[in-house]
C-alpha cells in the first residue's frame, strides 16, 4: 500500500486499496473489498457516488460521496489555485465535528498544501433521508428562522478570539483587490447590459470603480468565522432542518455578510421581502441567547443593506451568460442572478452606498 498515490486525479482511481488506506487514517483497520462507481459528474469539481463493500465487519456506510478537483489538467490547476479545495479539506479535517450546524459527515479529508489539490470522502446525502431544496422556490421561511439560530451559534462561538485561534486558526479573510470580479462584471456591462437591471448595473459600476471602498465597508467588526457561501444550491434538508454543503469559501468576516447572503440567496425574492426583518430579529435574539456582543436592529439593518451589495460580485460569472449549462445549472444560474438583481433594487443598495461612502 505504500506505493498508492496520496491523492487521485480521476474518480476511476478510487480503488479498494486507495479508499481502504484513506479511510484507515481516521478509522483504523478499515479494509475495502470493492468500490463501485454509481455516478460520476464533472463540473466545477469532479464528484462520484460510491458503493463500497468492506472486507470484514465495518460500521462505515455502504454509500459514500467522493469530491476531487476537475479531471482536466488545466481546469484542475485553476481550481486548486482558488484555495477552495484547501479550505474545504481543512474544514472537514478540523471543524466539521465542531460547528453547531448540520454538515455532511466526513470520512476522508486529504490535502496537498503545496498544490491545493485535495480528496474528500463525505456522507452521500442521496443515500439518506436528506433532500435538496427547490432552487426556484428556495427554502421555507420557517427553515430560514431555524437557520438564524445556527448562524448565531457559529458566529458567537468564533467571536471569541481565543476559541477561533485554537480551533480555526487557519481560517483567513479572503484576498482583497483581485480583478476577478471587476473583469467579469465589466464584460457583462459591455456585452449583456440589456439583460441587467439598472440597479444591478449601478452597483456593478460602483464595485468596479471603488472596489477598495466597498471591501472596507464589508470588513466592519465584529470579526468571526463565516460559512461564506450559503446560497440555495449549497443547502440540503434533513428532517426539515437546513444543512450546509459547500465550505470552500469559509472565511473571516462580519456576521451580517453570512446572514444577509443566506437570506438573499436561500429564500425566494418574495419570501425574502416578507420575512427579512423578522429573520434579522431572530438572528439578533439568538446572538443574545448565545452570549454574543449586542447589535441593534438599526445597525444590523444598515449592515444588511451594505452587505447586499455583495450579491453583485457574487454573481459575476453569471453576467457572462455562459452557454452549454446543464438544465440544473441553468436553473441555479438564472435564479441566482434574479435574486441578486432584485435585492439590490428592493434595498436601494446604491443609495445606501452613496450615503455611507459619500460617493
Amino acid at each position: 500500500m505504500g506505493d498508492l498515490p496520496f491523492l487521485i486525479e480521476d474518480p476511476s482511481q478510487a480503488t479498494p486499496e486507495w479508499l481502504g488506506e484513506a479511510l484507515s487514517e481516521r478509522f483504523p483497520g478499515t479494509r475495502v473489498a470493492d468500490v463501485e462507481l454509481l455516478r460520476v459528474d464533472h463540473g466545477t469539481n469532479s464528484h462520484a457516488r460510491l458503493r463500497v463493500t468492506y472486507d470484514g465487519a465495518c460500521e462505515l456506510p455502504e454509500r459514500l460521496f467522493l469530491k476531487i478537483p476537475p479531471v482536466d489538467p488545466e481546469r484542475r490547476e485553476a481550481i486548486n489555485q482558488t484555495g477552495m479545495g484547501r479550505r474545504e479539506a481543512l474544514f472537514y479535517r478540523t471543524l466539521a465535528d465542531r460547528v453547531p450546524m448540520r454538515v455532511p459527515r466526513s470520512y476522508v479529508a486529504r490535502l496537498d498544501d503545496a498544490s491545493g489539490a485535495f480528496a474528500l470522502v463525505i456522507e452521500d446525502l442521496d443515500a439518506t433521508a436528506c433532500s435538496l431544496p427547490d432552487v426556484g422556490r428556495g427554502i421555507r421561511p420557517e427553515q430560514a428562522l431555524a437557520a438564524m439560530r445556527d448562524f448565531a451559534a457559529l458566529h458567537v462561538r468564533y467571536d471569541d478570539l481565543a476559541v477561533r485561534e485554537d480551533e480555526a486558526g487557519w481560517v483567513e479573510r479572503m484576498p482583497r483587490g483581485t480583478d476577478f470580479g471587476p473583469t467579469m462584471l465589466q464584460y457583462g456591462l459591455d456585452h449583456h447590459r440589456d439583460k441587467l437591471s439598472d440597479a444591478f448595473a449601478e452597483v456593478a459600476e460602483f464595485y468596479i470603480e471603488h472596489q477598495a471602498v466597498l471591501e472596507d465597508l464589508w470588513e466592519q467588526e465584529p470579526e468571526t468565522v463565516l460559512q461564506g457561501d450559503s446560497h440555495v444550491g449549497n443547502l440540503f434538508e434533513d428532517a426539515g432542518h437546513i444543512g450546509f454543503l459547500d465550505w470552500g469559501l469559509i472565511q473571516l468576516g462580519s456576521p451580517m455578510r453570512d446572514v444577509g447572503y443566506f437570506i438573499t440567496m436561500a429564500l425566494s425574492p418574495e419570501n425574502r421581502r416578507k420575512h427579512e426583518r423578522a429573520l434579522i430579529e431572530r438572528y439578533l435574539e439568538a446572538r443574545s441567547q448565545h452570549g454574543g456582543s449586542a447589535l441593534s436592529f438599526e445597525d444590523a439593518w444598515r449592515l444588511y443593506r451594505i452587505h447586499a451589495a455583495y450579491a453583485v460580485p457574487a454573481a459575476c460569472p453569471l453576467v457572462m451568460f455562459p452557454e452549454g449549462l446543464t438544465p440544473e445549472a441553468e436553473l441555479l444560474a438564472t435564479s441566482f442572478l434574479d435574486r441578486s438583481q432584485q435585492v439590490v433594487a428592493d434595498l436601494d443598495v446604491r443609495a445606501m452606498l452613496r450615503d455611507v461612502a459619500g460617493i
